[in-house]
């Protein structure tokens, strides 16, 4: 039969499986359950692999490797264009064959267990941080309903609650002063959830080299650091700093035609929670790095006097990223110098 490249569609219980041979002809056709791929992969000759990187496919992606296969995942938006006629299943896993021979093709490098795991901490993380925001909300529209306004921030309406509850003559009834009370002790279980797991990223950001000297850079924490390497691992992927900012949405999004360059704003691209986490500690370290001395202080001194200060944030949250990827790549980072006295 000659199986030279495989495409698998993967879904949550069925497999769908499409192999070329060496002159690209379609000679193998099958549909198996997710269980019963590595059985089938077992019996074949060392062949090229393709997949769209989504869940499980890295574990999948593992396993193949294992056998002697060569997996490579692919981003979903590159193996669309290869979808022929109408979209099935064994025309999405034929799509996935024939993006994977593209010699320009953009592949996602297979994750560790360990960054699969740092990755899955902070997802767990970032949706108990969104329930907190969501209760935060409900509580000030309760209050709201009652003619009680609180500033917006989390720390002032921590501050106000305890007076509220205290003022009987104020508009919440019994039920509704219980009802809030019930409320703030759900937030103070959220909020105590949360700081268990920045605990638990600063222990692994010490104990970590990478995350070491992410912490080096200034505007990179140990939310950020941690989060780059479960995205990035070793920066392999990227040949590049500026790479690493585009595939994190951080550079202007062109649109370019009749050999005129137009440049729009950032594209927004790729992982939007690692690029929030840059750009608030982008947010951070602006007010310190631009009264630096240093080359860095004296071109963030220049952007912000003809620049919008929220422009000025994402472009140092792109110089950010690129030294992200100098530490990453194994390049040395050059310490900015000192202040001057």
């Amino acid at each position: 039969m000659g199986i030279v490249t495989l495409g698998l569609d993967l879904g949550k219980n069925w497999v769908h499986i499409v192999g070329f041979d060496g002159n690209g002809r379609i000679v193998f056709r099958r549909r198996v359950r997710r269980s019963q791929v590595l059985a089938l992969t077992a019996n074949m000759p060392p062949c090229l692999i393709g997949m769209e990187a989504c869940t499980g496919a890295h574990h999948l992606g593992r396993a193949l490797e294992a056998q002697g296969h060569e997996a490579r995942l692919m981003p979903p938006q590159y193996v669309k264009p290869f979808v022929k006629a109408n979209k099935n299943d064994y025309r999405d896993a034929e799509a996935n064959a024939e993006a994977v021979q593209r010699p320009t093709m953009r592949f996602v490098p297979l994750k560790t267990i360990e960054q699969l795991d740092l990755q899955s901490l902070h997802r767990v993380r970032q949706r108990l941080v969104g329930r907190r925001t969501a209760l935060i909300n409900q509580l000030r529209a309760i209050l709201l309903e009652r003619g009680i306004i609180v500033p917006q921030s989390r720390r002032a309406l921590e501050k106000r609650l305890p007076e509220i509850l205290a003022d009987e003559r104020n508009g919440p009834s019994p039920r509704m002063r219980r009802l809030i009370e019930e409320l703030r002790a759900e937030w103070r279980e959220l909020d105590k959830r949360i700081f268990e797991f920045d605990d638990e990223f600063a222990a692994i950001a010490k104990r970590e080299a990478d995350c070491r000297r992410l912490c080096e850079i200034p505007g990179i924490g140990v939310l950020n650091a941690t989060a780059l390497v479960a995205a990035v691992g070793d920066a392999s992927a990227f040949t590049r700093g500026r790479d690493l900012a585009a595939w994190l949405g951080l550079t202007p999004r062109e649109y370019s035609t009749g050999g005129k360059q137009r440049l729009l704003g950032i594209s927004k691209r790729g992982n939007q929670y690692l690029r929030n986490l840059l750009i608030h500690g982008a947010r951070a370290a602006l007010p310190h790095l631009a009264e630096r001395s240093d080359a860095l202080g004296r071109w963030l001194r220049s952007l912000l006097a003809r620049a919008h200060r929220n422009i000025v944030v994402v472009a140092l949250a792109n110089k950010l990223a690129r030294m992200a990827w100098a530490v990453l790549a194994g390049d040395s980072y050059r310490r900015a110098e000192p202040i001057a006295a």
